[in-house]
């Protein structure tokens, strides 16, 4: 099979740079579940773009600076924050139904969220990445030129020096693709691809991400011989819904942004009903996410509470339902009326700020691999993420990224082997699988959290090394499953949290440890090569 353009992932930033480039190029979009079900449909909040004349380019960066802990990179956030508008007026183009509002200059709402100046966040109420993707997948579905292949599990690049024969300039010059409802393994031949498969937020136990975020595009660009940078800063969600029936349900952040506040829970005893953060932070409710997701860990453990509670009963309650629809409906479904009752919320694994390192093009280190989206490393988000800057970067840089492919002019594609399983028998239990994952997910959890301490870090590579061997053995003996390739994309990804975590000596942003409480005065970011395993040095391309 044969493609100008391969694109793993469908959520916004895949989606993004195969609208771009279809209208030139051959694309194949490729899922391994079905298009909506990634990390893009999930989100509530909205985009940070500067829609306002009462806003400005240079208060978007300075705040994105802020939250970023001195890690971001400036021309790089400056570069995303200077094309946020027309990011925006592209998708409105699409058809995105953003919510209105007559009386700002726009014609749309404009939310505030934690770490923001000013009122920026254009959304479509509070299931803004649904309203997008929904509208986007059916532009794609309707594309002449893109194929799309879904419950399709990418397995790994292919490297045209690591072909029978190969000279040359190193290329990815493909992929491999297993059919997951089949078995089949099909061979993809594109001069160009592009990772968008996301984060990985499923190396921990508890998170807001989707079943699908296993780090795979990560782990192939690692497996391909890329550098991944800053993978130590895992950023925790400060408010996911707590109940056992929820499954990460995320309560968005522009419930604090419209005067939410957070309180200790009745197992508080005395200190029931207090409001905390105000004792952290000036900033209170609306400090940038690191700080209130610490806070409530910190208040939980000091306590011995399962969760605290967050308020915006305080409101009208017309005012909640129509900012609000979803999170109001998802929490009645569990008898919690948020306009007569606080919400029970925890900190939960939510977003990777670190990745495949990439320029303002998306380029990796292997010519031929791009990376978009919270797969990639820019420089954006530093030592933490700034409230809805994620589904920014994805637009601005799918646009950029298509425009660089449009460009590249590419010789023929040498010919490509079949996937070879000549050496592999039918796996005979499944519970290797089932175990490893669990204890992953969970030791991950205990030893590479919120607060950290190199005894737990050291735990933790010291089991990775173990699960890596058992999990690459059983990989190299039986047929592979979308389980399988899922857990050995984790294992690589969780591998790479903790060597930059050991790294990292000092405590910024989202990474808090305990044996180096302190901040150095000057910010680098940790970069990991597969040659060198871990460096701290300047990213250039």
């Amino acid at each position: 099979m044969k493609f100008d353009v391969a694109i793993i992932g469908t959520g916004l930033a895949g989606l993004s740079v195969a609208l771009h480039l279809a209208k030139s190029r051959k694309v194949v979009v490729i899922s391994k579940r079905k298009m909506l079900d990634g990390a893009s449909d999930w989100a509530q909040g909205g985009i940070a773009a500067v829609l306002d004349s009462g806003d400005s380019h240079e208060q978007h960066v300075q705040d994105t600076l802020i939250a970023g802990a001195g890690l971001c990179d400036e021309a790089a956030t400056r570069y995303i924050v200077e094309h946020g508008r027309e990011a925006i007026d592209w998708l409105i183009e699409q058809g995105v139904p953003f919510t209105p509002d007559p009386a700002a200059e726009l014609g749309y709402h404009l939310t505030r969220e934690g770490g923001h100046s000013q009122r920026r966040i254009i959304h479509a109420a509070d299931a803004t990445g649904h309203a997008v993707q929904v509208t986007l997948e059916q532009k794609v579905r309707q594309h002449p030129n893109i194929t799309v292949l879904e419950d399709h599990c990418a397995i790994d690049v292919i490297r045209s020096d690591r072909l029978p024969g190969a000279d040359g300039t190193p290329r990815c010059v493909g992929l491999y693709v297993q059919d997951v409802n089949s078995g089949e393994v099909k061979t993809l031949a594109a001069p160009h691809t592009v990772l968008a498969t996301g984060g990985a937020g499923k190396v921990y136990l508890y998170t807001t991400n989707p079943d699908t975020a296993t780090g795979d595009g990560i782990a192939m660009a690692w497996r391909a011989g890329c550098r991944v940078a800053n993978m130590e800063f895992v950023q925790f969600h400060p408010t996911c819904l707590y109940h056992p029936f929820a499954k990460s349900f995320l309560i968005s952040e522009a419930v604090r942004g419209e005067g939410g506040i957070l309180k200790l829970p009745p197992q508080a005893g005395a200190a029931a009903g207090k409001r905390f953060m105000p004792e952290h932070d000036e900033r209170a409710e609306l400090a940038p996410r690191d700080i209130v997701a610490r806070t409530i860990d910190y208040e939980m453990k000091k306590r011995g509470l399962d969760y605290v509670e967050l308020d915006i009963s305080h409101q009208p309650s017309a005012f909640i339902k129509e900012h609000f629809p979803t999170i109001h409906a998802r929490c009645l479904e569990f008898g919690i009326d948020i306009t007569r009752q606080p919400i029970p919320v925890v900190p939960a694994a939510h977003y990777t700020c670190g990745g495949v390192v990439t320029d303002m093009s998306g380029r990796t280190d292997l010519p031929g691999l791009y990376a978009v989206g919270e797969t990639a490393y820019t420089g954006l988000h530093g030592a933490n993420r700034l409230a809805s800057n994620s589904l920014l970067e994805c637009v601005v840089l799918g646009r950029s990224a298509a425009q660089h492919i449009e460009a590249d002019a590419v010789s023929a594609l040498p010919d490509l082997p079949a996937w070879d399983e000549s050496r592999v028998t039918d796996a005979d239990e499944e519970v290797v699988i089932t175990q490893n994952w669990d204890e992953l997910r969970r030791f991950m959890w205990n030893y590479v959290g919120i607060v950290r301490t190199n005894k737990r870090l050291e735990r933790a590579h010291h089991r990775l090394r173990l699960l890596r061997d058992e999990i690459y053995e059983y990989y190299d003996k039986f047929r592979i499953t979308r389980d399988l390739l899922e857990l050995r994309n984790l294992v690589d990804v969780a591998t790479l949290m903790v060597d930059s975590a050991l790294q990292r000596r000092e405590s910024r942003g989202l990474h808090y440890s305990r044996d180096f409480p302190n901040t150095l005065p000057k910010a680098l970011p940790t970069v990991l090569t597969p040659a060198r395993r871990a460096s701290r040095e300047s990213i250039g391309i």
